[in-house]
């Protein structure tokens, strides 16, 4: 393939003359009306990284002169580390903010702290004298609302109080967070990951990592997860961190006037996020890595590393959690798991698979009805109506009406000797003298029965409800929601696996391993692979679950469990379609994203696929010496292409270079402002010597130093497999189509991507272009 061998070569590496070290200064001076990339449109990998080692080179080569040079190349090169412990405290701090408001304004759904009124439940009655240890969540300074204005709990009209109070915060809650999504920033709503993927792979979103998005983001997400919603802040969490991220990128030249570099501090950013979300800074770096980032070089890996080790560090040293952990979920279980507990883990595997296929096909389906119908107009209508619809059916049942980290807590611990929780409501034989940390299993008591059936319930609901939640225009995270739907299914299998290895140890599945009167079964250990099958079902990640899990939950040692449920619910889910939720919201809002796991088999050829084709107008090209300043003007003004081949001639079409339209535009208005006696009528020319003019011919204008000669070409039978994968793996924007040097057409990422819709028997015109 021409030009293969020379795409790492720059505009500047190709000039002669004394022109070539000027190139960036000269196209760096700003005009107010032309920006490096437009909004919606693709940035140049190949040209960003030759920018970036044209800068390098200029640095190291002036550090030579001077200490004062020296001192601002090492400056240059640690900058990159500021700007990431930059990220990881302000990350951090916003993580441990939001963690700290939602559990003061969840609780305030149901009453208030009277010796201060900022604290949480929890944080009320850990400093009360008054609490017993069966009543610990009872201490005379935290009232329910019944109690402060009837003065008592108990009874139908305190019931239908705490019912109506709990509503109305709820709805208030949603309605402000949706208020000021729409008044002050549209692209706070929604989880941000979908659109920080596709930002990732190189696209432009003006405005969807601003200052005034990160600040509405981080309020509304307290809101929208204080109001009861079946939403998670984990994934709103990787937005704010890549935010924060952005913010500090336009500190420094080197990120603010480089968009691939840029791009690397966001992919460090996404593992701050994660680190922070979860606790998880290891799983952080994996989940950038194995989700979200597009290009990861080694040096990203490092720099995410040490951002989530601070992102980390700082929630740890607020201590939001109150409980001296960085994990959100701690265990502690006293019991190995065995090999024949694997059925029943492979089988929440399926289960996980099954309602990740399940829920991306129905949110897909509700949000494209959403796009297409009446229903997309009224987006705070549809957010009241969601939070009205959950408020009313979460507070009967005790499970929903909590908030789901609590949850999910509950679900994942295993009972001890001091639980007191409805789900350890067992029946105690009165002749135990077993330590407190090895309880035997035992047959189930009424409140285990009860807890079961109102978990079944709140599982319907779950499942129901995050459907229709999950792209609200409010933010919303689909961590927590799923693991949720995962955890109560493991909490109600694994109950029933330990009362059946109790009642019938005699089976032969039993007999190996469990013995009468010993600890076989820990329930929230299946709860724990419920909650990863789930999430890997409705996302598909893999090594990043399982490390995020462990890390999660400090399980380390049930490492196999949570590998085994993670790759069945990636295998059962793939089964019916290949796409996670993230990679479904991209094609459904048509983002320019080349996913590199998707394969492209199909038997086309680049001619097939190339502009322009039969019946369409010709190419427009630019010739080597023939145009005028005022063709130029007019073709810029006409088109709206990123960039024109240049041509020997019209009539050989011999492709010499290619010029992007930004340098163009630059290059002429500098020439009309500061060169004399270029005019509308002088002839611009490519080549080293000027063309001969007649002598009372205006001034030419020579370009040459920003035609790139090294355009990325393929011949017109290259197969689509081979552009597809270029496409994917250099970032190109777009690839000249080329026969014996003579030029054919070309082909845009555009292109690409209409044409792999078509092949997929899709509307190839969904694409969301400018």
């Amino acid at each position: 393939m021409a030009g293969e061998v020379e795409t790492n070569m720059t505009p500047t590496e190709e000039m002669n003359g004394s022109g070539s070290g000027h190139l960036m200064d000269f196209l760096d001076e700003p005009f107010p009306d032309v920006a490096t990339y437009e909004d919606f449109h693709t940035i140049d990998w190949l040209r960003e990284k030759s920018r970036d080692t044209d800068r390098h080179r200029k640095i190291t080569s002036k550090s030579k002169e001077s200490v004062w040079e020296f001192v601002k190349s090492l400056l240059d090169a640690w900058s990159g580390w500021v700007v990431m412990l930059l990220i990881g405290l302000l990350s951090g701090t916003l993580a441990a903010v939001i963690d700290l408001a939602v559990d003061w304004m969840t609780d305030l759904k149901e009453g208030v702290c009277l010796s201060a009124f900022w604290y949480s439940h929890e944080q009320c009655c850990w400093t009360s004298n008054e609490t017993t240890f069966d009543d610990r969540d009872k201490c005379p300074q935290w009232q329910r609302w019944s109690e402060l204005m009837m003065g008592h709990t108990q009874g139908a009209g305190a019931y239908l109080l705490n019912y109506s109070l709990y509503i109305i915060w709820a709805l208030f809650f949603s309605s402000l967070a949706v208020s000021l999504v729409r008044v002050f920033a549209p692209y706070a709503c929604g989880s941000g990951i979908p659109e920080i993927k596709t930002i990732l792979s190189g696209f432009i979103i003006r405005g969807y990592l601003g200052k005034w998005t990160l600040l509405i983001k981080t309020v509304t997400l307290v809101l929208a997860v204080s109001s009861g919603l079946s939403l998670g802040k984990e994934g709103p969490l990787v937005h704010v961190a890549c935010c924060c991220g952005n913010l500090f990128c336009s500190l420094f030249s080197k990120y603010s006037k480089n968009e691939g570099k840029r791009r690397e501090v966001l992919s460090a950013a996404a593992a701050a996020g994660v680190s922070v979300a979860f606790g998880a800074p290891i799983g952080g770096v994996l989940f950038s890595l194995e989700e979200v980032s597009y290009y990861f070089p080694l040096k990203t890996l490092w720099r995410s590393f040490f951002a989530a080790l601070v992102a980390a560090f700082t929630l740890r040293s607020i201590n939001p959690f109150g409980n001296s952990r960085l994990v959100l979920f701690y265990v502690e279980y006293h019991t190995p798991w065995y090999m024949a507990e694997l059925v029943p883990f492979i089988l929440l595997g399926v289960f996980g698979g099954l309602w990740g296929t399940l829920f991306i096909r129905g949110n897909i389906a509700w949000c494209r009805r959403r796009k297409t119908t009446q229903l997309g107009k009224y987006p705070a209508l549809e957010v009241m109506a969601v939070t009205g619809i959950t408020a009313i059916l979460a507070f009967p049942n005790p499970y929903t009406r909590r908030s789901t980290s609590e949850l999910i807590s509950e679900l994942f611990n295993d009972c001890g000797a001091l639980e007191s929780s409805q789900l350890c409501d067992y029946v105690n034989d009165p002749n135990m003298t077993r330590p407190a940390d090895d309880i035997p299993d035992r047959p189930a008591g009424p409140g285990v029965y009860t807890a079961l059936w109102q978990l079944a319930l709140a599982l319907i609901f779950k499942i129901i409800i995050t459907i229709f939640t999950f792209g609200i225009k409010i933010p919303s995270g689909l961590f927590i929601p799923s693991m949720a739907v995962g955890a109560i299914a493991g909490r109600i299998v694994g109950i029933a696996v330990e009362q059946m290895s109790y009642h019938h140890h005699d089976w032969i599945i039993f007999k190996n391993w469990c013995r009468p009167g010993a600890d076989c079964v820990t329930p929230g250990l299946y709860a724990m692979v419920g909650a990863a099958a789930c999430l890997g079902g409705v996302t598909r990640m893999t090594v990043s679950l399982v490390v995020i899990m462990f890390e999660l939950t400090g399980g380390l040692e049930y490492i196999v469990p949570l590998m085994a449920a993670a790759v069945t619910s990636k295998w059962v889910a793939d089964a019916f379609g290949k796409e996670g939720i993230y990679e479904a919201h991209i094609q459904l809002n048509g983002y320019p994203f080349l996913d590199v796991k998707d394969e492209f088999t199909h038997r086309t050829l680049a001619t097939d696929v190339m502009r322009p084709r039969c019946g369409e107008p010709p190419l427009a090209v630019l010739t080597q010496d023939s145009t005028t300043v005022e063709d130029v003007e007019a073709l810029i003004k006409d088109t709206d292409y990123n960039g024109f081949p240049v041509v020997v001639s019209r009539e050989s079409e011999r492709l010499i270079g290619f010029v992007q339209r930004r340098d163009l535009t630059l290059a002429i208005k500098n020439a009309r402002q500061k060169q004399d006696g270029v005019v509308s009528i002088s002839m611009v020319h490519f080549t080293e010597e000027p063309p001969q003019l007649p002598a009372d011919s205006p001034q030419p204008l020579k370009l040459r130093r920003i035609l790139n000669l090294s355009p990325f070409t393929v011949t017109d039978h290259t197969p689509m497999e081979t552009v597809v994968d270029i496409f994917r793996k250099l970032g190109l924007r777009q690839c000249l189509v080329t026969r014996s040097g003579r030029l054919l057409g070309i082909i845009t990422k555009k292109d690409v991507l209409r044409h792999m819709a078509q092949m997929m028997n899709q509307d190839p015109e969904s694409i969301m272009f400018n």
